[in-house]
């Protein structure tokens, strides 16, 4: 079920994919992913990609003050989506595994479930397809394409790194060597009922 090839490979092909059509709403420009599971680590992948622009909006040297209110409001809620959208992923792999008796309950648990490394994997196809960007930029200053080739070696081995280390905790799961579980974000800043900010507010 779970390949991090097919991951990095599909998180390559969206990226492109999107930016090719200006970041246009998925609806528009996705094309269908006959796997579910694809289909749910796309979602995952779209949500990094939006919150990736969205907060490069912030960070335009003239933008007023209340556009950055309205960027912020936004990153907070594309943010939470992308942490539901990860701990999908893990409640879809730990529904597949219960249905063949896994992860055994005796064996180490995992300090990362593959979902968040599968959000790291997506985040990295990002930072990996903006920085290819920089060190083909025409317009660049002295030595920016060399310094930016650099970092560019630097991401694709993390990448290639979290991508093993994410096989072989699916592999190590299946075979009852290792297990995971799913870790809930539980974020508080969205939450009426628990962002001081929000309900102190409620009761002036």
């Amino acid at each position: 079920m779970l390949s991090a090839k097919a991951i990095v490979e599909l998180h390559d092909e969206l990226t492109c994919l999107w930016h090719k059509a200006g970041g246009a709403e998925p609806e528009a420009d996705e094309p269908e992913i006959a796997d579910v599971w694809l289909d749910a680590v796309a979602r995952q992948h779209r949500a990094n990609f939006d919150l990736w622009h969205i907060e490069d909006e912030a960070r335009t040297p003239d933008a007023a003050d209340a556009r950055i209110a309205n960027v912020k409001r936004r990153v907070d809620l594309t943010n939470q989506r992308r942490n539901d959208l990860a701990e999908e992923l893990d409640r879809a792999l730990l529904a597949w595994l219960q249905a063949r008796e896994l992860p055994k309950g005796d064996v180490p648990l995992n300090s990362e479930s593959p979902g968040l490394m599968i959000d790291r994997l997506s985040i990295l196809a990002l930072k990996i397809y903006h920085t290819r960007e920089e060190v083909e930029r025409k317009n660049a200053p002295g030595r920016h394409a060399e310094q930016n080739r650099g970092r560019l070696r630097i991401l694709e081995e993390q990448r290639r790194d979290l991508a093993q280390c994410l096989d072989a905790l699916w592999n190590d799961t299946l075979v009852g060597r290792r297990r995971f579980k799913l870790y809930r974000q539980l974020k508080m800043y969205n939450d009426p009922e628990l962002n001081p900010a929000i309900y102190g507010k409620n009761r002036l």
